[in-house]
């Protein structure tokens, strides 16, 4: 491992906060049979062993457990910050039921399982990353689990650690292949419990039932601190637009937080594109529009903030995008079709996809037409992320602009700087919500494997609350599918979360959005705080404060 750094050492010594409930012994309360939150009949047959099973919380006052049982945990997906206090807050819960219990961690995500290539924890390895972000601990990978070879390579390696849960850490997809794995091994009876944990910057992995997913809290707070510098040089210089593209392909909640801890000038929301049936060009006038008024006003400067998957969300780009999903899966394997060359791909694409949709296509600059065409990703689709939408959006603004002034409608001046925050925020420190949030998530799921559960999500719910008074149980991973159309077929999948445009984020920044676009209101969070008074460094984001309210 590498040299400790102070705030590494300073941070180890911080002992995250755990609910009431999870403090001693716990009692199981069960609620009512559950169902999915869509096609409730075909989930049912999908999965008879796993689905209807109720909603668990832990109370205070249970009897004191002394069970022996090994446990491993996988790091599935892209990194978020928490993990490893996921894993720590896990190893802790099961060495408190009893210290000879093990946990094993496979190596380089659900491979690891696949393959057999694991490592023991101990408490020397533990201790050295507690509160630490990043997965590094025992890496991250992006391998599906879903074909019956490889659960049964599982199960071989699992019976020879014996190993009775399997604990899985990552997002929607993750945590499909989680209930996929779960049902199996249920169906077959081979005694192994599967267990699931939120996580995802994106913050898309959310319900009734889960808050949040772990790492929301401490990216945004990174992302909102490098926009607040950046706003705090463009109020300096006054000569700039910065363009800043911001994670979220599938939603557009890191953007939203953000807006809301900055107030930049402009702040697109996908979901709000989409359900305004926008065109690009709608997009691009409005941001246009506001650039001129600032501009009339003296303020040739200002920030836009741009989420991933805006491209995806405008109506007829979906449209185009969904086509391209589909022709570019071989239908008799599901896989994505194999070319001899990208000009290949590219002559088969064009000649495969409806007249309309050729046409959005081609009416797109030349390299995004592309790589629409040609990037994937490990799940068969189109890699939106790749498109450089910062600089797409900001090169058709100028367009637009030089084509007012030469009407006499803009006398401004426009120059652009563009910027993505997508690593930057993936592996920072986890924030103290966040530390101590995914050490209950951890210590959480020991519970739920103590009480025998399987197919089920650790979820801890009450967190705008002080730490004591976090509610702390499981929710069935069932209840949170429905079937979506993956690579030309339906498949059942865990519904995606989307910034919802009647909830109270939205519409408090929908209510701010023109005051700050004409002045200059910008905030300057600065970075995330880990010591100081609550009201600096315990507060969540202020999505869930105003969820909360």
């Amino acid at each position: 491992m590498s040299t400790i750094s102070n705030l590494q050492k300073a941070r180890a010594a911080y002992q995250p906060k755990l609910p009431k409930a999870l403090q001693g012994p716990v009692k199981v309360v069960e609620g009512a049979a559950t169902e999915s939150v869509g096609n409730q009949a075909e989930i049912k047959e999908l999965f008879p062993n796993t689905y209807g099973m109720p909603v668990v919380e832990f109370a205070e006052g249970g009897q004191p457990s002394s069970a022996e049982f090994n446990v491993g945990i996988i790091l599935s997906g892209g990194q978020a910050p928490g993990g490893h206090n996921v894993i720590s807050g896990l190893y802790d819960g099961v060495k408190s039921i009893n210290p000879a219990n093990k946990l094993y961690g496979f190596l380089m995500g659900p491979g690891g399982l696949v393959d057999h290539k694991y490592i023991e924890f101990t408490d020397s390895l533990i201790d050295a990353y507690r509160n630490t972000g990043g997965f590094d601990i025992i890496g991250s990978g992006r391998t599906k689990l879903e074909k019956e070879s490889q659960f049964e390579s599982g199960i071989e390696i699992l019976r020879q650690l014996g190993i009775k849960a399997l604990v899985i850490i990552g997002g929607d997809d993750s945590n499909t292949n989680a209930c996929v794995l779960a049902e199996y091994y249920a169906a077959k009876k081979y005694g192994v419990q599967v267990i699931g944990c939120p996580k995802t910057i994106d913050g898309d992995l959310k319900n009734a039932q889960i808050e949040t997913s772990f790492g929301f809290d401490t990216a945004c707070k990174t992302y909102s601190e490098l926009i607040g510098n950046i706003e705090r040089d463009c109020n300096s210089a006054r000569k700039y637009w910065h363009f800043i593209k911001l994670m979220g392909r599938s939603a557009s909640h890191i953007a939203l937080e953000c807006a809301l801890q900055t107030q930049p000038n402009i702040c697109l929301i996908s979901e709000e594109v989409e359900a305004k049936n926008m065109s690009l060009d709608d997009v691009v006038t409005y941001i246009a529009e506001v650039v001129a008024k600032r501009a009339a006003a003296g303020n040739n400067f200002g920030t836009v903030l741009v989420p991933e998957g805006i491209i995806e969300f405008i109506p007829a780009i979906k449209k185009l995008i969904a086509e391209l999903n589909e022709v570019l899966t071989d239908p008799a394997t599901g896989e994505s079709r194999v070319f001899s060359s990208k000009d290949e791909q590219v002559a088969f694409v064009k000649s495969h996809i409806a007249p309309e949709n050729l046409a959005v296509l081609e009416s797109l600059p030349k390299d995004v037409e592309r790589q629409l065409c040609l990037d994937r990703d490990p799940h068969g689709n189109v890699q939106v992320s790749l498109i450089e939408t910062e600089k797409l959006l900001s090169a058709m603004v100028a367009t637009k602009l030089a084509a007012w002034k030469a009407e006499g409608k803009y006398n401004g001046k426009f120059s652009a700087q563009h910027h993505f925050f997508g690593y930057e925020g993936r592996c920072a420190a986890p924030s103290n919500y966040d530390a101590d949030y995914c050490y209950s998530l951890g210590y959480n799921a020991s519970r739920l494997i103590a009480a025998g559960k399987t197919g089920y999500m650790s979820v801890i719910r009450n967190t705008t609350a002080p730490a004591a008074e976090w509610i702390a149980g499981g929710v069935p991973i069932t209840m949170m599918m429905n079937l979506e159309r993956r690579n030309g077929a339906m498949k059942p999948v865990i519904r995606k979360a989307l910034v919802e445009l009647d909830g109270a984020p939205f519409k408090y920044f929908a209510s701010k959005r023109d005051e700050w676009a004409e002045q200059t209101a910008y905030v300057y969070p600065g970075p995330i705080q880990y010591w100081g008074p609550s009201e600096v460094c315990d507060q969540t984001t202020k999505t869930l404060q105003l969820e909360h309210k």
